[in-house]
């Protein structure tokens, strides 16, 4: 990283007085680069050497100790967390969702991790698990989902993964450079080739963050430990068998809501052929044991009310990936039509009207985001960024500060300040957040980066 010096943030130095920050980007590329990058930019001193799978007894390439795991757990599922639009705010579906993943912790390999369970409100379909036992279900697989097995499944076999250590092993291999950062984009949630290609520039690594190197050896272990879980916990094998007929039939449909998914999650018939062979030989017996459909549909009927409104935000994603903006915005307001309370819905529009560069609209879909779910941070950024925009500095700098507030660590936010508080005539704060973000960035690696630099270098405080 090339490095440059920054002087002693003294106001009353000659060279303090400045011009006022100008314009530094066009819209469109000032939301294209305006990732909310966040994640832990220290390293971690990961501990060399080998260790036994606690599964199969195997040894195992392991640089990351059971504490590192949990640690990088709570500081990285968050952002993550957050990129999928928050964990629902119906508190009677995820109680369920963890009661149903907490009937299973006596059966693992690991029973003293600190798991949690949530559904988060994403609509894209996915499920992941971060390696310290958090384990998150989007409300678009929820959708997908036909009884509490296969739930039971869906939840085994992200147990699976957590149980066998697989994040910390392909990390401790190498093979995720990403590791250290989270990511909380401004078009997170979309993973086609328009936005795909706008992410990548973003920085927008959070989904997937440590999933996105599992292997298929890694997807058959979590498979063969997910339906040995869910058996154990009561339930009937043959729900792990729908969860993987339902898996492999959008994987040849290949829907653009489950691109995410069988990136991170490597499919293949063979997987399915396993478990049915499970089913009929070691797990016979369990056939008798039940399936819960009623009861899984009864408990996600909140969820299946806004099904309707669910597709339409699945749609107007498949449109944005595709650059199609009319069409997006006409499905997302058909979702809000159908949902009127909902966040998720509120904050898509508003990022398509941001890419439209419709500030003044997107401003009032992510004030209203702001209020239906004032502790999760999307609608604060979006906020921030229409109010940059429609030249409200002031305001701006309000709706980023919250949102630093409620998920602190993104330093592209301490630009954003820092951007904010410099068309807001106040040079001194300004430069102590333009220094703050360059203390962590590149000064030379993106548009801001520059910007900071030249803003700090005119005023005299960096050579």
């Amino acid at each position: 990283m090339k490095k440059f010096k920054v002087n002693c943030l003294d106001m009353n130095h000659p060279r303090g007085r400045g011009n006022k920050g100008s314009k530094i980007v066009s819209r469109r590329d000032f939301l294209k680069y305006s990732a909310m990058t966040y994640g832990a930019f220290t390293g971690l001193a990961f501990l060399a050497g080998c260790a036994k799978d606690p599964v199969t007894g195997r040894n195992q390439l392991m640089m990351m100790s059971r504490e590192q795991e949990i640690g990088i757990d709570k500081k990285q599922s968050p952002f993550q967390f957050s990129s999928d639009y928050g964990v629902t705010q119906d508190t009677a579906l995820n109680q369920y969702i963890d009661e149903v993943g907490t009937g299973m912790l006596s059966h693992v390999h690991r029973s003293d991790m600190p798991y949690n369970f949530q559904c988060v409100n994403a609509v894209y379909i996915n499920a992941y698990a971060f390696p310290g036992g958090s384990i998150a279900l989007t409300r678009g697989i929820l959708l997908d989902l036909d009884n509490e097995a296969e739930l039971a499944a869906l939840m085994g076999h992200e147990l699976g993964h957590v149980n066998a250590r697989h994040s910390a092993e392909q990390a401790s291999k190498g093979q995720l450079s990403s590791l250290l950062v989270g990511g909380l984009s401004v078009l997170a949630g979309t993973q086609g080739a328009g936005l795909g290609q706008l992410t990548q520039q973003l920085g927008a690594l959070s989904q997937g963050l440590f999933l996105s190197s599992y292997s298929r050896a890694n997807e058959r272990e979590a498979d063969l430990l997910g339906q040995e879980y869910m058996v154990k916990a009561g339930y009937s094998s043959k729900g792990f068998v729908g969860l993987m007929e339902m898996l492999n039939s959008l994987n040849k449909a290949k829907p653009s809501s489950t691109q995410m998914l069988f990136a991170t999650h490597p499919m293949s018939s063979e997987r399915l052929q396993a478990a049915v062979q499970r089913d009929r030989n070691q797990y016979k017996n369990s056939r008798s044991f039940p399936l819960n459909r009623e009861r899984y549909m009864d408990k996600i009927a909140s969820l299946r009310q806004k099904k309707g409104a669910v597709r339409k935000m699945q749609e107007g994603e498949k449109y944005l990936a595709k650059e199609e903006y009319d069409n997006a915005e006409t499905a997302f307001k058909s979702a809000i039509q159908q949902v009127k309370h909902d966040y998720t819905a509120h904050v898509l529009m508003a990022k398509c009207l941001l890419i439209r560069e419709n500030s003044s609209q997107a401003l009032s879909y992510a004030n209203a985001a702001k209020n239906l779910y004032p502790t999760e941070p999307q609608g604060y950024f979006l906020a921030g960024l229409s109010n940059l925009a429609e030249k409200k500095h002031s305001r701006a700098y309000k709706d980023f500060e919250k949102c630093d507030a409620l998920l602190p660590g993104n330093p592209q936010l301490t630009f954003y300040k820092g951007y904010s508080l410099d068309n807001s005539g106040q040079k001194e704060p300004a430069a102590k957040n333009y220094a703050a973000y360059l203390k962590q960035i590149d000064y030379q690696s993106n548009k801001f980066s520059q910007h900071a630099y030249k803003r700090l270098k005119a005023w005299g405080y960096a050579n």
